[in-house]
């Protein structure tokens, strides 16, 4: 048995242990430094008296209030994203659409207009959708690539215009200068969904945007393991107005959460070059399969806008969409898609894993700006989004279930 005597306890050192379970007061030595940001998990913050904690807000005393609304974990996330996106704010939400939720509620109310691309993110539309119903805001679509003719459709009463580039599903690059002109000229602010760009090749706020929402579930995670939003802006009051909103509406999210981001963000640039190279590969062995009548990826001409892509975009991701022959039944369509043996089936997209999904574009574009003018043949659209793969693996796959599903 040693005859070492155990340390001696300091004065202040709680008599009982069920005290000493509670408060132990600990001695950690300081000078730790570590790459990754610590995770500090919290909902209630201590206050060293009651004068700091009725400070609260003055801007001198004290940042810290209530887990909920911040932690240093979460603080570091936002300033990273507003880093990378060119913000100087951003607010964090449980998923992206709780950020697109978020814009909503903050900034509209009943009576209101609100101008939504036909090609909006889905669950979007239902959102537009449900306050239309329910809460007497107006909410009307446009054709994606009307650019400076969004100036004709703007009302007294718009309040907020959403934009996406590119359109989800069908990837049209609108000409966010010119409908940022138009609102800019009537004082209506805008807002984008920039998921698809990471605010990395696309920087809104470069283009006089007002908001950039960013669904974080996608490459800022990049494990396929995290849902998380963000709402980034750059003027003040705007978003004190937004985190108002977030705070009465008690949206918050995870340390833990915040920490898996915090660890994506650092290889996220060089993952997006890999998806890339690798889509942009995918994407032009597309372009010569008979099957094929469209490939739908920004950085080739038969995109809608492409040149506005050219000009607003120093590069592109993973996401891209082809549109195959009418001749193709809806089943063989799926058909091929299920027979995939390298692309999951699946909605999320932004991680390692390649994902392939079929859409009937018709039912989701009820004011039929699809398909383009001009464009024949056009059958079932299939969303591909490549991930880090071996691209010879991948087209190996796309060639042997096309060939074996769709047949004329």
């Amino acid at each position: 048995m040693s005859d070492r005597q155990p340390p001696e306890q300091p004065a202040s050192q709680p008599a009982y242990l069920a005290t000493v379970a509670v408060q132990p007061e600990l001695d950690i030595a300081p000078g730790f430094a570590s790459f990754s940001q610590a995770t500090h998990r919290g909902s209630t913050v201590v206050f060293r008296n009651l004068a700091e904690l009725r400070a609260h807000g003055d801007g001198a005393t004290t940042y810290w209030r209530y887990g909920l609304h911040a932690t240093p974990t979460s603080e570091a996330l936002c300033q990273h994203l507003a880093l990378i996106e060119g913000a100087r704010h951003a607010l964090l939400l449980p998923s992206g659409l709780a950020a697109i939720s978020q814009v909503y509620f903050a900034l509209v109310k009943s009576g209101d207009d609100v101008l939504v691309p036909d090609n909006v993110y889905g669950p979007n539309r239902e959102h537009g959708e449900w306050l239309a119903r329910d809460f007497g805001v107006s909410v009307r679509y446009y054709d994606p690539m009307i650019g400076a003719g969004i100036a004709g459709l703007i009302r007294s009463n718009t309040r907020l215009i959403w934009m996406e580039s590119p359109g989800s599903v069908t990837m049209e690059i609108p000409d966010t200068e010119a409908i940022v002109a138009a609102a800019k000229a009537r004082g209506v602010l805008t807002a984008i969904d920039n998921t698809w760009s990471a605010g990395v090749y696309f920087r809104p706020f470069d283009k006089g945007i007002d908001i950039s929402v960013q669904a974080l579930t996608k490459y800022q995670s990049g494990g396929s393991d995290v849902l998380m939003g963000a709402v980034l802006s750059t003027d003040d009051k705007l978003h004190d107005r937004i985190k108002r909103a977030r705070m009465l509406m008690g949206w918050g999210v995870s340390a833990d959460d915040c920490y898996l981001v915090l660890r994506s963000l650092p290889s996220m640039p060089v993952r997006l070059a890999a998806h890339d190279r690798a889509a942009r590969e995918v994407a032009e062995w597309l372009t010569q399969r008979p099957e094929v009548v469209k490939v739908l990826h920004p950085a080739l001409p038969d995109c809608p806008g492409h040149d506005f892509w050219r000009r607003d975009f120093s590069g592109a991701t993973g996401l891209f969409s082809i549109v195959l022959h009418a001749r193709y039944t809806r089943a063989q369509v799926d058909a091929f898609v299920e027979a995939l043996r390298l692309f999951a089936i699946g909605w999320s997209w932004g991680g390692a894993h390649s994902l392939a999904l079929p859409y009937h574009v018709q039912t989701m574009r009820p004011q039929g700006s699809w398909p383009p003018v001009g464009w024949e043949n056009t059958g079932e659209l299939v969303r591909l989004y490549i991930g880090l793969e071996d691209t010879r693996d991948l087209i190996a796959d796309l060639r042997g279930a096309m060939e074996s599903q769709l047949v004329a």
